[in-house]
């Protein structure tokens, strides 16, 4: 969301805005209407100022919506944390903070748990494989592996990682999927969300059997190549979770 309106950034650049018609509780009504049981909002305002955090918004629309959200967007300090959480959050999704402040952030997955906490990792992959996490709206290379900070966390509990390869972001040029299969065999005690790239029913079947807990559904369903019951239907033999997007990266 940015101001209260659904959209969708190209690759995470706000010059290159897509703006939706509908409210964001609209959007979440349908989606929880076609079985969506787990979802994903990325407050935009937040995410630029954590001054300008949609919060009271937030709230209300947590409130009036029938399934868990997990909400993320610029969360750099535990009051952050906390004031999500108290909205309703189910969980808060923490992406630069912990690059930048692993000791801080790993401070919070032990005092608030870690299964309310998500790290959003995205990563850019060098013609070497070597899987860099950018931070700063993607616009720095951090020069950490997402395979070191994942291990950096793993002490404090860490359970959700929402993985991006960047270069496939809002693109609809379909996932990852070796990078999921790699990451899930390699981290097994870790529920990946794949996130990326996903822009039809293919995609969802590619990604069976690679380990993956949740995918990340965004610009596919704000433009209707699919459906939400489509997609849980395509999904339902894994017995995991979709998470239908409201703005986001």
């Amino acid at each position: 969301m940015i101001n209260g309106q659904v959209v969708r950034l190209y690759q995470g650049d706000y010059d290159q805005k897509t703006a939706y018609a509908s409210a964001p509780q609209a959007r979440f009504d349908e989606y929880v209407s076609q079985g969506a049981v787990q979802l994903h909002l990325v407050d935009l305002d937040g995410a630029k100022d954590a001054k300008a955090r949609q919060l009271s918004l937030i709230a209300q629309l947590l409130d009036a919506t029938d399934a868990p959200v997990q909400v993320g967007g610029g969360v750099r300090s535990e009051q952050d944390v906390a004031d999500l959480l108290a909205a309703g959050a189910n969980r808060v999704v923490i992406g630069s903070t912990a690059v930048k402040s692993p000791d801080l952030v790993a401070s919070w997955m032990e005092k608030y748990g870690p299964e309310q906490i998500v790290l959003a990792l995205d990563v850019n992959i060098d013609p070497q494989g070597n899987r860099k996490i950018a931070v700063a709206g993607w616009q720095e290379d951090s020069g950490i592996t997402i395979e070191a900070l994942i291990e950096r966390f793993l002490p404090a509990g860490l359970k959700h990682v929402l993985c991006t390869d960047i270069s496939r972001d809002g693109t609809l040029q379909g996932t990852n999927v070796a990078l999921y299969r790699d990451l899930c065999a390699r981290f097994p005690s870790i529920a990946f969300q794949a996130s990326g790239g996903i822009g039809g029913l293919g995609d969802i079947e590619a990604l069976k059997g690679s380990g993956v807990k949740g995918i990340i559904l965004g610009r596919a369903l704000l433009e209707g190549k699919f459906s939400v019951s489509e997609a849980i239907n395509c999904w339902a033999n894994q017995g995991e979770t979709l998470s239908p997007q409201e703005g986001g990266y």
